[in-house]
């Protein structure tokens, strides 16, 4: 994700490991009262829930064609327990739920916190398979004093749920751990068109609307989850390796936007030269008419304000650099998972890191000098959001200010100084390795330091320790001169912080 200048501050392993300690939470007798629980993550601990092992996730929306009050959905849910389970908790804190069924029985539901806690006929043993469907309300309108969800467009609605938004939309195991397939129905009538992550499998027409259908083929995070209903028109192109690459922009605006959607075949082919093969099935932009404050990755279909591109205060290189950022976290966030969202410095560390090198290639912005900018102004970063890999809890009533110059360009720049000290035919490796290593999945920090040591062949716990969780930003290696500055000159430093990406 990246934020706009006003709003910026200076975008498979399963889970068991991170829900061991809260299993016995789950094991509850039918007879207490409904509670909510969480996967444990250590800046947002109400998320997700322990106890299944989410497959897939079926979604159908019935968009009315307003944007002020609630609308009809079903989710449908199939996942693998991986404990005995009498009661099942689901994530989902603004709509109304009608009904549950598990395994098309009817089940009992209780609202807990942000839960939905269900209670099924009979307990589910540990192993099987079961199907949870929920017919529930989606509430386009915000929440009070949240952020996230439903975004309202000038023609209709996008989604932006990063980082704890997706069950303000639908029922969920809202942790990026528990990646899951989807398929996604959109109903909306006649006059609008729908788009959501991956590829349409169907479209089908019934009176005065009509209903798109579209399947990913690559698990996908809660928070990746994306679905786009407007009076849009979508642009299709081909990328490299004949990857069909598909836009969709508000129709008036399609040939204001033409030049900046035409680079992102060549984009695509940059960022393969760079990590190896784009991982999904299609990518493409959404291009919004709203005032988000962001740029958003979401998963083959990234969300921009339209004004990026409108405003001519942003230069053309940073336009585009913008856009790798959101490119880049395809492979950085999106098909390489972060395992607990304090390891976010890996997803928008890496993202940064390619919208600085792309920048540094093609529009002679150099990356050294973005970086001692960077260190001369991470220090201040690391006292106000924390170090890389241990930032600071979000802010009551500001989640996503977890998402701070620390692991934006802080994060940028850990990498910049791992590639001084193991070199870049080394570094290089460890990128392309990580992708692939752990593609469709979820990583850690200890994953990576771990990949770059056996890369390297070198202990390098004491370099990693210091750049990733020390207070103060270490020397930087080979560049011993570089010194952090003042705090008040540090303010007026900041490089990189711009209209960033989430």
């Amino acid at each position: 994700m990246l934020l706009t200048p006003r709003n910026r501050t200076p975008g498979r392993l399963r889970v068991a490991p991170l829900l061991a300690s809260a299993v016995s939470v789950c094991l509850v007798s039918a007879s207490a009262p409904a509670a909510p629980l969480g996967v444990g993550d250590r800046l947002f601990p109400y998320l997700g829930n322990p106890g299944y092992d989410v497959a897939s996730y079926d979604l159908s929306f019935t968009y009315p064609g307003t944007n002020s009050k609630p609308f009809q959905a079903v989710t449908t849910i199939n996942a693998w327990t991986t404990t005995s389970l009498e009661r099942v908790n689901l994530d989902f804190a603004h709509g109304k739920v009608h009904s549950v069924e598990v395994d098309g029985k009817p089940a009992s539901f209780a609202s807990a916190g942000e839960d939905v806690v269900v209670t099924p006929g009979k307990p589910l043993p540990k192993g099987s398979w079961t199907r949870i469907t929920v017919r529930h309300t989606s509430n386009p309108v915000s929440p009070k004093g949240r952020e996230g969800g439903w975004v309202r467009t000038a023609d209709g609605l996008a989604m932006a749920n990063q980082a704890d938004a997706a069950h303000l939309v639908f029922p969920c195991n809202d942790h990026p751990s528990d990646k899951a397939l989807y398929t996604i129905r959109i109903t909306a009538p006649d006059g609008y068109t729908a788009v959501a992550n991956g590829l349409p499998t169907s479209v089908a027409r019934a009176g005065r609307a009509t209903t798109w259908t579209y399947r990913t083929r690559h698990p996908m995070a809660t928070e990746l989850a994306q679905v786009s209903v407007g009076r849009s028109t979508v642009l299709r192109r081909t990328g490299p390796h004949g990857l069909p690459v598909r836009d969709v922009v508000p129709t008036k605006d399609r040939a204001l936007l033409e030049p900046w959607l035409k680079k992102t075949p060549g984009q695509i082919a940059w960022m393969e030269s760079k990590v190896g093969p784009y991982p999904f099935e299609t990518y493409g932009a959404l291009v919004a008419a709203a005032d988000t404050g962001f740029e958003l990755e979401t998963q083959t279909l990234s969300l921009f304000e339209r004004d990026l591109f409108t405003d001519p205060a942003y230069p053309k290189w940073y336009i585009e650099s913008i856009m790798v950022h959101e490119l880049a976290h395809q492979w950085f966030g999106n098909s390489v998972s972060p395992r607990t969202w304090s390891d976010l410095w890996l997803n928008e560390g890496h993202a940064s890191w390619y919208e600085a090198l792309y920048a540094d290639e093609k529009a002679d912005r150099p990356l050294e000098a973005r970086m001692r900018a960077a260190y001369g102004t991470s220090d201040s970063w690391r006292a106000a959001g924390g170090p890389p890999a241990a930032p600071k809890t979000p802010q009551p009533g500001q989640k996503i200010s977890i998402f701070r110059p620390n692991v934006y360009d802080g994060g940028a720049l850990v990498l910049y100084a791992l590639r001084q000290e193991i070199g870049r035919l080394a570094f290089d490796r460890l990128e392309r390795s990580w992708v692939t290593r752990h593609r469709d999945g979820v990583a850690t920090t200890a994953d990576f330091v771990a990949l770059a040591e056996e890369i390297s062949g070198r202990d390098l716990d004491a370099f990693f320790k210091a750049w990733l969780y020390g207070e103060k930003t270490p020397p930087m290696p080979g560049h011993p001169h570089w010194k952090p500055l003042a705090p008040e000159k540090a303010a007026k430093a900041a490089p990189g912080q711009r209209h960033g990406a989430r």
